[in-house]
This record gives C-alpha cells, sequence and structure tokens, in this order.
C-alpha cells in the first residue's frame, strides 16, 4: 500500500499539513491519537469515515519521514 495515495498535502488545506485525503484530519493528530493509546477501532468510532488503509497510510508516511531524516551527533 502507497501512503501517496491516501496522504495529501495541499497549501489550502490546514496550511499544508498532510492530511488524510478528503478529510482535515492531520497525519500528526492521528499519529498522536495512536501514541496516546487509542485503538483502531476508538479512532474508527470517532472518525468514522476513516479506514483502516489510512491510518496504515499515516504510520507509512510517519515512517518515510524518519526514514529521510538526517542525526548528526552534538558536540558540547
Amino acid at each position: 500500500m502507497k501512503w501517496q495515495e491516501h496522504i495529501i498535502i495541499d497549501p489550502q488545506i490546514l496550511v499544508g499539513k498532510p492530511v488524510i485525503k478528503g478529510t482535515r484530519l492531520a497525519v500528526e493528530f492521528i499519529i498522536e491519537l495512536l501514541a496516546n493509546g487509542w485503538t483502531e477501532e476508538e479512532i474508527f468510532r470517532n472518525y468514522p469515515g476513516l479506514t483502516h488503509e489510512d491510518i496504515q497510510a499515516c504510520l507509512g508516511y510517519a515512517s518515510f519521514l524518519l526514514h529521510s531524516e538526517m542525526v548528526y551527533p552534538l558536540k558540547v
């Protein structure tokens, strides 16, 4: 599954934050819900338009960003 099929970045929606296509739900919001212990079922109950694929796309997008991140050690 390609996250690009579910996640869009449009400057007209939430100032260009990545969102789930067809919604105004930011990827960071869904990741935050999962990080705070929400299950998929809880997310679906509160946001019934979402699918398992949408949540997987959010995780895929986060993974993509982390893989592309460059980390440099700080000298103190």
